[in-house]
């Protein structure tokens, strides 16, 4: 992310490691070169423990916006999605609402862009039910250089303070 970019975010990851701070959030980050997908970060993860995430920013039929959040290994179909989370047909959104809507670019999406959302409701979280049981997780700390690993309590911890109710449910497929 350039400098630039950086600035222009609502919140930065320092920021957001003092949010956790003041939230009694314990955490631990690893820096790395940038990744723009799962497959590139599966390169650089082989010393973080811990199970590594996913983000999908969707956008459904009805314009309702969805962050799904899902083991990276794991495979996520949009086309079942729907019935699982009660929606009509699920798409990727674009990169201009995803910064409009959660302050984030394109390969940094994480869960803590929640923090981001203004209106505090207008994402809705889902989460997979077997990420969710694993007892660490790892995320981006709102850039895509670097790791963050919490647990799950945590996670819902955070995503609760920022006004969120996230679904959790069978997101992925085996």
């Amino acid at each position: 992310m350039t400098e630039e970019n950086q600035r222009k975010l609502p919140m930065t990851p320092e920021m957001l490691f003092d949010l956790f701070d003041r939230l009694g959030i314990k955490y631990k980050t690893t820096s790395h070169p940038a990744v723009f997908t799962a497959e590139e970060g599966a390169k650089h993860w082989g010393n973080i423990p811990g199970l590594h995430c996913k983000n999908l920013f969707c956008k459904d039929a009805k314009g309702a916006l969805w962050l799904i959040v899902a083991p990276a290994e794991k495979r996520v179909d949009l086309k079942a999605m729907p019935e699982k989370i009660g929606c009509k047909r699920l798409s990727f959104a674009s990169a201009d609402l995803l910064f409009e809507k959660l302050g984030i670019t394109p390969g940094s999406v994480t869960p803590f862009c929640l923090v981001n959302d203004r209106e505090r409701r207008e994402v809705r979280p889902v989460l997979d039910a077997w990420m969710m049981a694993q007892p660490i997780i790892n995320f981006h700390p709102l850039t895509n250089t670097a790791t963050t690993t919490i647990t799950p309590e945590d996670l819902m911890k955070f995503i609760r303070y920022c006004g969120h109710d996230p679904l959790i449910a069978p997101v992925t497929s085996d």
